[in-house]
């Protein structure tokens, strides 16, 4: 009997101690508690390991931040810094000052006023421009991926960097250590070999060691020579040039940027090159200046574990509250939080035209049974589904109005939101935003709608498992 009442205890002990520690995200209490149920001691281990918040660690926030503080002086006095709602392109953004504030407030980086952009819609025109790029480097080339493959194209990333290096051109190259496990170690070891520096990015043992596990660095990063930048949905890998068969084509959008916003994506590199080499980094020549002839707006958000706050969700769910006209959102994984989710309803609600492009092929059961699970009832309030047929679509992209738009590495989902490292670009201009519009309609052009008449028949075994997917969708 004694026995029966150590096991109770044991059991009530994990449960307190679940509930005392996630007591700010109750969705993420009930997912790991009933896991808890289903597996007592393996639950309850697991959640040890890889549920921790990393923002306790002091090192992470110490490593991080501070780098950035250091050279914010250095940004502002090279960078032209959009002060005012007043200093805005737009009319009518001149009249958000509340978005403003948050904008300018929420995060490290600000609005900076010359910059030039260009979206990119697909894999083969977003290497292009990267490799060409890449040819052009005289200092150094700054890469950064969550995942990089040992397959054609990523050949020709290696044979650009060794070459490159070979000139005298400074390579380094950050991969999640878990997005990136498969790389074999011999495509490592040839280019530390001839002189590329390449770290993982918590690698899986002493992330789990480190109790990291669950927090991977999705950012995707290229900067060449501190006056180009690359950042978006793309990693390196042939299945972004459709060579994969089980997926087919690749739908992705990448943004190049040239000028004031490079040097926030450099910032970020070093921040992370520090959190997994251990190495400071820091030269007036990682951040030269730059001759200014176009004005494009542009502000990078960074989002993570090691920032202050869930800064790319706070902007999103501020952006599509002041929405007035449009509302539209392409991602692969849509699993919104509560603040998101009611967002998006109550502009439905309203009379504002919210559509969702999510993919029909779907890269992960799972997290597609997830994200069907909240289309019911965002259909019943009028929020307008389609799936993309043509392929895979893995664009991150947000348009508000014609106020803004976004491409980054941040899906519309709890773990971009909450656990990864996340990076993402915010557009004010016309000339991006309508070309961003152009794809995101023939993206519908290519994809079916969900019609809840429809989708209402699915069987009781689908919606089963769309709800179980949903009570777990805060740890997928």
């Amino acid at each position: 009997m004694l026995w029966l009442v150590c096991i109770l205890l044991g059991f009530i002990f994990q449960i307190a101690t679940i509930i005392i520690l996630e007591y700010r995200n109750p969705g993420k209490a009930i997912a790991w508690m009933f896991i808890l149920f289903l597996f007592p001691i393996i639950g309850f281990i697991l959640y040890y390991f890889v549920a921790q918040d990393y923002r306790k660690r002091k090192k992470v926030r110490r490593r991080g931040p501070r780098l950035f503080q250091e050279v914010r002086a250095t940004l502002r006095k090279q960078s032209t810094i959009v002060n005012s709602a007043e200093d805005m392109h737009q009319e009518e953004f001149r009249h958000q000052e509340r978005l403003f504030g948050l904008l300018t407030h929420v995060s490290d980086s600000p609005i900076t006023g010359c910059n030039r952009t260009k979206v990119l819609s697909d894999g083969e025109a977003a290497f292009s421009e990267m490799l060409e790029a890449m040819e052009t480097a005289k200092h150094h080339i700054h890469m950064e991926f969550y995942i990089f493959r040992a397959d054609r194209i990523g050949t020709k990333f290696q044979n650009v960097m060794i070459r490159k290096v070979k000139e005298g051109v400074q390579v380094r190259l950050i991969c999640d250590g878990l997005g990136s496990y498969h790389l074999p170690k011999s495509f490592v070891r040839n280019l530390q070999d001839h002189g590329v520096e390449v770290y993982m990015f918590l690698p899986p043992l002493i992330a789990v060691m480190d109790r990291r596990l669950n927090y991977r660095n999705h950012r995707k990063i290229l900067v060449v020579d501190g006056t180009v930048g690359f950042v978006g949905g793309m990693n390196v890998g042939d299945d972004y040039l459709g060579l994969y068969e089980k997926m087919g084509y690749w739908r992705d959008t990448q943004l190049k940027i040239e000028g004031d916003a490079v040097y926030y994506l450099q910032s970020t590199f070093l921040g992370d090159w520090r959190l997994a080499s251990g190495q400071r980094l820091f030269h007036q020549d990682f951040f030269p200046e730059h001759h200014c002839n176009t004005d494009e707006q542009v502000q990078i958000l960074v989002s993570g574990p090691d920032q202050n706050g869930d800064v790319i969700q706070e902007v999103v769910f501020g952006a599509i509250s002041v929405a007035k006209k449009r509302i539209w959102i392409t991602s692969p994984y849509f699993i919104p939080d509560p603040s998101i989710y009611t967002g998006l309803l109550t502009a439905a609600v309203s009379g504002i035209e919210v559509i969702v492009i999510l993919p029909y092929q779907s890269d992960n059961r799972l997290v597609k049974l997830a994200s069907l699970s909240y289309v019911e009832e965002l259909l019943r309030a009028g929020v307008k589904f389609y799936q993309y047929r043509k392929g895979f679509v893995h664009a991150k992209v947000l348009i508000v109005d014609d106020l803004l738009a976004s491409v980054g590495t941040a899906n519309m989902d709890m773990r971009s939101f909450f656990y990864n490292f996340e990076m993402t670009a915010l557009m004010f201009d016309q000339s991006p935003i309508q070309k961003l519009s152009r794809d995101f309609e023939q993206d519908i052009e290519d994809s079916s709608p969900i019609t809840l008449r429809e989708f209402s028949r699915r069987s009781l075994r689908q919606k089963g498992a769309e709800k179980l997917a949903r009570l777990l969708s805060p740890l997928l």
